[in-house]
């Protein structure tokens, strides 16, 4: 399947979770393949009881529900099993890093195992799209007109480029509204978890939490209360107002209400 040489077993996995809290939150489900040197593969998918209820957010996205896990094991159960399964692999996911791995660790932690992938070549398939498609005009440029771009960074160069990459969009994409407007929506629409513009709040149910750096997956209440530094180096250093404003405002106490 893979055109490359493996010296060690390598796992790609995926979890289906309660939610994107990673202190928190807890594994419904988990799917791994493992690629073993030979060339075969195995696959293994199983719910898992979060022994917490789901949320109904997060069930209509991943489709598993309480009723679905209520006779499944817990974390706890296959934990020894699974952290063997997955000793001496390299491990591989789609935005692995900031999400599915930490968040493995925490089960593990819960379950008295220490997981870590120290020594580990982790392989995220999510940056490696974002190095090879990287997001300027000049790589636009070549993707949707197939041309390369002159005289980058010069005001007329760069305004005609992107007029023609907007035309290039329209071809390639005839599932975009034909209208301005709805274009208009369409671009501008933000993630109805984002609190800020940017993204670095977002909604856990009627909670806000820190979506970014060391603190990712925390309810801003617990980083206000046990961190309060990260929400001050917030505040001093080049943030966005509206963060900004969001951080100061939880170093006083108030925190963001759900409308």
């Amino acid at each position: 399947m893979l055109n490359i040489n493996l010296e060690k077993p390598l796992i790609f996995f995926d979890l289906e979770t309660t939610g994107i809290n990673i202190a928190n939150d807890r594994i419904v489900e988990i799917s791994i393949v493992k690629l073993l040197p030979d060339g075969s593969q195995e696959i293994k998918t199983r719910k898992i009881n979060p022994e917490m209820p789901i949320p109904r957010g997060a069930s209509e996205v991943h489709g598993i529900y309480d009723e679905d896990v209520k006779d499944e094991p817990t974390f706890k159960d296959i934990a020894k099993s699974l952290y063997n399964y997955m000793l001496g692999c390299d491990v591989a996911g789609y935005n692995v890093l900031k999400f599915d791995i930490p968040l493995l660790i925490k089960e593990f932690e819960r379950a008295n195992l220490s997981y870590s992938v120290s020594g580990v070549d982790v392989v995220d398939v999510f940056n490696i799209f974002c190095k090879k498609e990287p997001r300027t005009l000049t790589a636009a440029y070549k993707m949707y007109c197939n041309k390369d771009l002159e005289d980058a960074h010069s005001a007329e160069a760069d305004t005609l480029a992107t007029l023609e990459v907007f035309a290039g969009q329209l071809k390639y994409y005839d599932d975009l509204p034909n209208s301005i407007s709805e274009i208009a929506e369409f671009a501008n629409k933000r993630d109805d978890k984002c609190i800020d513009n940017n993204g670095r709040f977002k909604w856990h149910g009627d909670d806000a939490m820190v979506a970014f750096g060391k603190h990712n997956g925390q309810l801003l209440k617990t980083v206000a209360d046990q961190n309060p530094g990260f929400l001050r180096w917030i505040v001093n250093n080049d943030f966005p107002e509206d963060v900004k404003k969001i951080a100061k405002n939880a170093l006083i106490g108030k925190f963001p209400v759900k409308k």
